[in-house]
């Protein structure tokens, strides 16, 4: 598969041509950003981590019967990935209170729910990724009814499958978000499965093991992706 132009760069990925209409390159960089890319920094095998990581997860969804824009890997850094249209929302589910959500309503940290939440956030740095509603999805022209319906029971059904494993490799799947695209009429899981994306704590010492050391500057960030890796059996 040949790479060509770039044709989006974000905070953590650049998305490439290639010479089939239907397929993108996806890229992981190292950078490292937080509260919407105020602080920034480079994390050392980052990249590598959180491409190997998704890729597993990946795999793991399709044999539970999600679809996902994941085809292969192709190096270090790079998957190949069904050409998407984003659906510009970010889909969150919650199974123990933490980070914004303790915030936002005084809540402590590591409260188990008894069902998992589910919200929307509007994906767009400039606004802060304000929490939606579903009607404001639907005036805002972002998705349909059916599709919020599908996104909605899709990530229930994700997080059902995260549990199961990382439950299996001593780890607590805290919360995490998920983005979702159209392709050809489907509504498919797209974007990544990573410590960037999801909060994972030990089972046993509670050790935040994500994006959260950076975030608070809690130490050991390039060996916590690195020890990940590992865990999910890179």
């Amino acid at each position: 598969m040949k790479r060509l132009e770039k044709l989006y760069e974000g905070k953590a990925k650049v998305i490439f041509k290639t010479d089939n209409p239907d397929l993108v390159i996806q890229y992981f960089k190292d950078d490292a950003t937080a509260f919407d890319g105020v602080k920034k920094d480079t994390v050392n095998g980052k990249g590598v981590a959180n491409n190997s990581i998704s890729s597993k997860l990946f795999e793991l969804m399709k044999k539970n019967g999600i679809e996902t824009h994941y085809e292969e890997k192709l190096s270090d850094n790079e998957m190949l990935v069904k050409r998407v249209e984003i659906i510009q929302t970010e889909t969150i589910v919650r199974n123990i209170s933490a980070g914004s959500f303790c915030r936002r309503y005084g809540f402590d940290e590591g409260v188990e729910f008894e069902a998992p939440t589910v919200e929307f956030s509007y994906k767009s740095d400039e606004y802060h990724d304000p929490l939606m509603c579903d009607d404001h999805i639907r005036v805002m022209g972002l998705a349909t009814e059916d599709e919020i319906f599908q996104m909605r029971t899709m990530a229930l059904k994700i997080n059902q499958i995260l549990q199961t494993f990382f439950d299996s490799i001593g780890i607590t799947v805290v919360d995490f978000k998920v983005e979702f695209g159209r392709y050809k009429g489907r509504i498919i899981l797209a974007d990544e499965i990573s410590p960037d994306t999801c909060r994972f704590w030990d089972k046993v010492t509670k050790k935040k093991l994500d994006k959260d050391r950076f975030r608070y500057d809690l130490g050991d960030v390039e060996e916590t992706y690195a020890e990940m890796m590992k865990r999910i059996g890179d």
